[in-house]
């Protein structure tokens, strides 16, 4: 602009031409993930009858758990944003072909809103249903017994999408699963497509995960989970990484006879978003 200005017989300085576009309010701005791409039709009610159930549960014994999965990490000298104090530059490779990797993590993670805890389970073949449903298995059994002693119910809280799709049989027959396993009844209620973010796991626990790795090439597994084990936050987020080296195979069907009989109790409020796995439930019926 300085320099048009000067052809035209109007020569001014940088700094000047930098408080013109601040007085006129134009700064450099960053682009922001604010259009929607599409809307739920009763979008609204979802996000009232989740807030109900978030406060039936919270004012009882049973727990909640926000979950989702965050975004494969290669593992090896991978470029990743973010900056670090270091003497120097620290070289990684010039392209992030995943060929060169010396394995992936697929970072699952379950958040506890009432103990403003997040757990982290990595694992290190596929993101599947039977992954998302043994997490959750791992996580009562180290953690949600102990704290939640007199639990009946349990509360998740899921996306749209992903190894926990409303419309996967696979996930809700392994939910059904897991509900006969624990003996706990299994209530999930999932957000309308194209509001994932509003899930909590996605700003309380998520974002501080990134910033804990920032700019911190995974070399290595060892490195991964130090990282992200020191994920804090001053309003007193912890977390919790385990490994999770069990083969999870892609490609799995559900059994027809499950989704025939459909043993899930569905609310009458938008019940394809809402329902709940009861223990003891089509026992005959789940995959070994």
């Amino acid at each position: 602009i300085a320099d048009r200005l000067a052809e035209t017989s109007t020569p001014v300085s940088v700094n000047i031409v930098t408080q013109l576009l601040d007085d006129a309010d134009f700064h450099r701005r960053k682009l922001r993930k604010t259009l929607a791409m599409g809307n739920a039709p009763r979008r609204n009610d979802q996000f009232e009858h989740i807030a109900e159930l978030l406060d039936e549960y919270q004012n009882s014994a049973n727990p909640v758990l926000s979950m989702d999965t965050k975004k494969k990490e290669p593992l090896g000298p991978y470029f990743r944003p973010g900056l670090l104090f270091a003497p120097e530059d620290v070289p990684v490779y010039d392209h992030d072909f995943l060929h060169a990797a010396e394995g992936v993590l697929y970072p699952h993670g379950l958040y506890d809103p009432q103990r403003n805890v997040g757990h982290l389970y990595l694992g290190l073949s596929h993101d599947t249903s039977q992954f998302a449903c043994d997490n959750v298995y791992r996580w009562w059994m180290r953690f949600g017994r102990w704290y939640y002693p007199d639990a009946t119910s349990l509360l998740l809280l899921c996306d749209c999408g992903g190894s926990n799709d409303y419309r996967r049989y696979l996930f809700k027959q392994y939910l059904q699963k897991l509900a006969n396993r624990l003996e706990l009844e299994m209530r999930v209620a999932h957000y309308p497509p194209y509001t994932s973010k509003y899930n909590p796991i996605e700003h309380r626990l998520f974002p501080h995960v990134t910033r804990a790795c920032a700019g911190v090439s995974l070399t290595d597994l060892e490195t991964a989970v130090q990282l992200m084990r020191k994920t804090r936050t001053r309003t007193g987020l912890r977390v919790t990484v385990e490994v999770v080296k069990k083969y999870y195979a892609t490609g799995q069907k559900y059994s027809p006879e499950f989704r025939a009989a459909m043993p899930l109790e569905f609310d009458e409020e938008l019940p394809a978003w809402n329902y709940r796995a009861i223990p003891g439930a089509a026992s005959d019926l789940i995959l070994n």
